[in-house]
């Protein structure tokens, strides 16, 4: 193309129905990987925008873009390929402060038989270097023999600017050799750990003849022999290839895939005596939105230290423009579940704001398709024939804009999703609610809300026993369906209040719901009813003020009193476990709540630390020493963050960081600090919108009584502190901006 000089800054607006990278000039316009991420296809797209000024210059320029086949036309979950289109498309428009320079049209060309000989997000990608192009996208390049462009009626959907940050590459790790044989005659395999479970890319620096294939195959674990472990990938082959072109030292890694890994094989034919010229070297690129990371935990325990920096990586392999269930296996999907009980974590570790409101318009999308019933995944595709989420997955509706407004305070999230929220409300009073009880269990009742979409839930998901049998039945679906509902029914009535609607009929709903509960499922005297009495029952009935306050003691006791029956197990699944410490701490049991944070057998956050795991893993037992991996490898994560959830109490009580939900976006600083389980030290600091606060904190004196406190407060904001009532001045009053040094000692 001929392009006049720009006039002022030139802008590149990029929209696709699949993947893209473009190029001018033989330069990528940008590291964004992935582009443009993942949507409901049949709704919207998003488009992303790049300054290109620098790219371009006087006279001829090119510009080229090359597609894959990422969500839109490439597998997606469990089902088979091509579930929203057949071919990727895309439209991009150059254009300056008062003209467009080029955008797509019948002028272009095109050329379906470049390297790229395969590529899918779950299979992997394949890349011939002979079939290169040389270089396509200058502007000397002759594309007489390419096709002309063919253009596509438009789709009828919304075409929408990015909020999201896009994905990116983030760092790279070099792989070490682990293992090197040759199981199978004429073929030579390399292993190699990177020494950190991620997802992304294998970055391939190969030497070898024209023609030869390099196999590269992924994988999370190692089995008791040394080879890969894929069981858990299911039909994901997760594997990629190139076949080299023979002129010295190749580099290559892969554009329009991604893997869940920490291990990957290599391997390529053995032709003697040329094999001997084979050499190799391998290093992992990692993935993720380009989130800013705002925050920062760290304690005297270097096992507690590690689970924080698992649940880290689990984020960071699981928010992939929308927040996954797992990058590795046929799945990786947007389940609800998830990151309604993930995101308080999440909104610490980076700022997710615009991450998570860009993924609801999808949640909103599906939910616009079933009568207002939330999904348990989105973008939504019918795998398993369900419309509503149910229980703590259909509820992040209301916890994940509820969450992001009181980390970040911002009101947009909350009027985004305002009508989503009673819309969700609605479905449930219909179809899934009889007598203010949600998943009312009455076969008739049951039976009428199946066919009407609703779902009564997946339970207090993966909570195990003793001997690692599920126990989702345990806690009655009713009574953990009427919990969540009543914690909407609040979010709702408080999103009402925030954005100066009439919250009455809300705050109506949640006393009738919290009526209905107890008339259910407490006795006279405020306690859960015999066939309640689970871990799981009295955490929910306590988290969401169920008990009537005379029996909160009382039924945190009885909590207490169900854990040290089971010697300490936690009976607990994804719904009730990221609560289980914030409740105990609440009703007087903080020594408890350590006891089962610091615990390292099975069921316990830390015996996947203690076995040598580098995220967070979707059981409890999905590896033990004693039994090696679980009795269903095929339906394990080793990266999957809902039980990294835990990170929020350490933060919040551990080292004693709390936000104020009547002031959010951390306007109120609340400090409380509350030490125990022997650890003598901890610290945490946050970037909030009115800027950085910390504390730090370590026990002194012969018996480690006296308390030395950090304080760092931003402008804009200001703080109280509160510590155990074992310290004298216990209570401040308003600490203004500044960083302060304290000292209280044990009473």
């Amino acid at each position: 193309m001929l392009v006049q000089p720009p006039v002022g800054k030139a802008t590149l607006h990029l929209a696709v129905l699949g993947l893209a990278d473009c190029e001018i000039n033989g330069t990528r316009v940008s590291p964004d990987t992935l582009v443009p991420g993942w949507s409901d296809y049949r709704f919207r797209t998003y488009y992303r925008s790049y300054d290109v000024t620098h790219l371009l210059r006087q006279g001829a320029n090119a510009i080229g873009v090359t597609l894959g086949n990422g969500w839109y036309c490439g597998y997606v979950g469990l089902l088979a390929r091509q579930n929203y289109g057949q071919h990727p498309l895309f439209a991009l428009s150059l254009v300056d402060s008062e003209r467009a320079i080029v955008c797509t049209d019948s002028e272009w060309h095109y050329n379906d038989h470049g390297p790229i000989v395969e590529n899918d997000l779950l299979m992997g990608e394949s890349y011939d270097a002979r079939l290169e192009l040389g270089s396509w996208t200058s502007p000397d390049y002759n594309v007489e023999e390419w096709h002309k462009a063919l253009i596509a009626d438009t789709p009828k959907i919304a075409v929408e600017p990015a909020i999201s940050p896009a994905i990116r590459p983030q760092e790279t790790i070099t792989g070490s050799l682990v293992s090197f044989d040759t199981p199978i005659v004429g073929m030579s395999r390399k292993i190699f750990d990177f020494g950190q479970n991620l997802a992304g890319r294998v970055r391939l620096r190969v030497k070898g003849w024209r023609g030869l294939n390099f196999m590269i195959r992924h994988g999370e674990m190692l089995e008791a022999d040394g080879k890969l472990h894929t069981a858990n990938l299911r039909t994901a082959r997760a594997t990629d290839n190139y076949t080299c072109k023979g002129d010295g030292w190749e580099e290559w890694e892969p554009r329009f895939t991604f893997h869940g890994f920490r291990y990957c094989e290599i391997s390529w034919p053995v032709l003697e005596p040329v094999e001997k010229k084979v050499e190799l070297t391998v290093e992992a690129t990692v993935l993720h939105s380009d989130l800013s990371r705002i925050g920062i935990f760290e304690c005297s325990n270097p096992l507690l230290n590690q689970l924080v920096s698992n649940a880290l990586w689990s984020q960071r392999g699981n928010f992939l423009d929308v927040p996954t269930d797992c990058p590795q296996r046929d799945e990786r999907l947007g389940w609800t579940g998830d990151i309604q009980a993930y995101a308080r974590t999440a909104a610490f570790f980076y700022d997710s704001d615009t991450f998570l409101r860009q993924w609801l318009a999808s949640v909103r999308d599906a939910q616009s398709l079933h009568d207002g019933a939330v999904p348990p995944y989105a973008p939504y595709l019918s795998i398993w024939n369900l419309v509503d989420g149910g229980p703590g997955w259909g509820d992040v509706i209301f916890v994940a804009p509820w969450t992001a407004y009181l980390c970040y305070g911002d009101t947009a999230i909350l009027s985004e999703n305002f009508a989503a929220m009673l819309d969700y409300l609605a479905h449930i009073e219909r179809y899934n609610c009889k007598d203010g009880i949600r998943c009312y269990a009455a076969a008739d009742f049951h039976k009428a809300c199946a066919g009407k979409g609703a779902f009564d839930g997946f339970g207090d998901w993966l909570a195990v026993d003793r001997q690692g049998n599920y126990l989702t039945e345990t806690s009655s679906k009713a009574l953990i369906g009427t919990a969540f509902h009543a914690h909407a029914a609040e979010i709702t009535a408080r999103t009402a209040e925030v954005l100066g609607e009439d919250a009455a009929p809300y705050w109506q709903l949640h006393a009738r719901i919290v009526e209905a509960f107890r008339k259910n499922f407490l006795d006279e005297n405020g306690r859960l009813v015999a066939s309640e009495q689970t871990q799981a029952a009295h955490v929910l009935a306590l988290h969401f003020h169920l008990v009537p306050d005379h029996a909160r003691q009382a039924a945190g006791d009885r909590l207490v009193e169900l854990l040290a029956e089971n010697e300490y197990y936690m009976t607990t699944g994804f719904l009730a476990t990221p609560y289980i410490l914030a409740v105990l701490e609440d009703t007087g049991h903080l020594d408890t709540a350590y006891r089962l944070l610091l615990r390292e057998e099975f069921p316990s956050w830390l015996l996947p630390v203690k076995s040598g795991a580098t995220t967070i893993w979707e059981r409890w037992n999905a590896w033990t020493p004693e039994d090696g991996f679980h009795r269903e490898p095929e339906n394990t994560s080793f990266n999957h963050y809902a039980y990294g959830a835990v990170v929020a109490w350490m933060v919040t009580a551990l080292a004693g960081l709390e936000l104020d939900p009547a002031e959010p976006a951390y306007r109120h600083i609340v400090f409380k600090p509350r030490p125990g389980g022997g650890i003598t030290h901890a610290r945490a600091s946050l970037q909030t919108r009115h800027g950085h606060t910390a504390i730090a904190w370590h026990l002194g004196g012969e018996k480690n009584d006296t308390l030395h406190l950090t304080l760092e407060v931003p402008e804009g904001a200001y703080a109280t502190l509160s510590l155990p009532p074992e310290y004298k001045n216990t209570a401040s009053e308003r600490i203004e901006p500044g960083r302060y040094e304290l000292t209280a000692t044990r009473a």
